[in-house]
């Protein structure tokens, strides 16, 4: 399992992208409990805190996939890094003027958000550059998934240190000029500068004129779904369980769960489908989630989440490879920051229907929530089997910066309709 981290590790430029890109992305990791922390040291509530910290999200659920495909058309320099200095901005502007003005504090939000620069997406083209291997380039997926883990794990510790060390206002300084340091070394490496999309069909939708990837997007908006309804439902346990400190291990738990279960994943050389591959690992995802609903005490609750994150970052990994099989040439960036960004409303989605379940019904059916999404990812890759298992693309890897790199025709499309 080593060896085969070690040898990702060892290629020339990986662990530099990697790292900028987990150091750049930590602003929009942090942003939620940054925004929070500094709207109630300012004197605001929990309402506008929240409020706050959701117009900052969709903005960036919006920008992921805008931006994304301006990276496809521009390459990643011209757009990632004055993205990223703007998102910046806008996040040192709310922390000077304060959310007291809130038609001020509201378009700050709209700017950090909006111009969230899409480094998860584009690293994620980078690597068949840097590695070449196709079973190198599948493992560094799941490397991927395993350090978003360990990323939120870190991410809310540092900003949590700096408040306590120096003020809110200086957390979200700090963070964002982190972050803007991280977006810059990810784009004056020489991956990044020579990396070019494929020729692209001009086409209005995009990435989202792929079926597969479609079917791929609807199936990953309830997986998010499932994981914010278990953040709510959470502390609906804890309050009569322990408290913050349960609530804290369990979503450690879930975290390391997924980081095991990532890092195992990747250490082994898979065969077959991808596609295939995905529904079953999703299956196991949503079975997972079912024994959250016996709700037993709480060391036994902390082990129940921790097994209902195993088998997340290995469905993480495998979409990953999936998107790269379906994008349409010219949109791989574009496809990964939509991925992103529907997983991202899905735990909207799940956070937002949370709340109104556990209050009305109760805890344990704010538990039921998970697995019912979960079943409902399911119910979207095995009704849209054609559609998703039909990549039309050979192997995934070779000597180019194409995510279609045999020239293959589109999945969905006939040759005519070629890119």
């Amino acid at each position: 399992m080593a060896s085969g981290y070690g040898e990702i590790l060892r290629a020339r430029y990986a662990t530099r992208l990697l790292a900028g890109t987990l150091v750049g992305r930590l602003p929009n990791a942090t942003a939620a409990i940054g925004i929070v922390l500094f709207v109630r040291a300012e004197g605001g509530s929990y309402s506008l805190a929240g409020a706050l910290a959701a117009v900052y999200g969709v903005a960036t659920a919006v920008g992921q996939p805008l931006l994304g495909r301006l990276v496809d058309l521009h390459g990643q320099p011209r757009v990632m890094l004055p993205a990223a200095v703007v998102s910046g901005l806008g996040m040192a502007a709310f922390a000077f003027t304060g959310p007291d003005t809130l038609l001020a504090a509201y378009a700050a939000m709209v700017v950090a958000g909006l111009f969230t620069p899409p480094l998860e997406g584009g690293l994620r083209a980078l690597w068949p550059d840097v590695l070449r291997k196709e079973s190198q380039v599948h493992t560094a997926y799941a490397m991927d998934a395993v350090a978003q883990e360990v990323m939120f794990t870190v991410g809310p510790l540092l900003v949590t240190g700096l408040v306590s060390l120096w003020s809110a206002s200086a957390a979200l300084l700090v963070v964002n000029a982190i972050g803007v340091l991280g977006a810059l070394s990810v784009v004056v490496s020489r991956p990044s500068r020579a990396w070019r999309s494929a020729p692209r069909e001009a086409h209005w939708l995009g990435a989202l004129r792929s079926p597969g990837l479609l079917a791929l997007l609807g199936a990953f908006l309830f997986v998010g779904t499932a994981l914010g309804a278990i953040t709510v439902a959470g502390v609906s346990y804890a309050d009569g369980h322990g408290g913050d400190a349960v609530y804290g291990w369990m979503m450690a738990a879930l975290g390391l769960g997924a980081l095991v279960g990532g890092t195992v994943y990747g250490a082994r050389q898979w065969s077959g489908a991808p596609e295939r591959r995905l529904v079953l690992l999703v299956a196991l995802l949503a079975v997972c989630y079912v024994p959250l609903v016996l709700m037993p005490g709480a060391v036994g609750m902390v082990a129940l989440t921790g097994l209902a994150g195993v088998f997340l970052a290995p469905a993480l990994a495998c979409a990953f490879i999936v998107v790269d099989r379906h994008a349409p040439r010219g949109t791989v960036t574009e496809a990964f920051s939509w991925l992103v960004t529907t997983f991202t409303v899905g735990t909207s989605v799940g956070t937002a229907a949370g709340g109104p379940v556990v209050e009305w019904a109760g805890t344990r059916w704010g538990f039921a929530v998970p697995g019912l999404a979960g079943a409902a990812a399911l119910l979207v890759l095995v009704c849209t089997g054609r559609a998703f298992a039909s990549a039309g693309v050979g192997p995934v890897v070779a000597g180019s910066s194409e995510n279609d790199r045999n020239g293959a025709a589109e999945p969905g499309f006939s040759a005519g309709h070629r890119a």
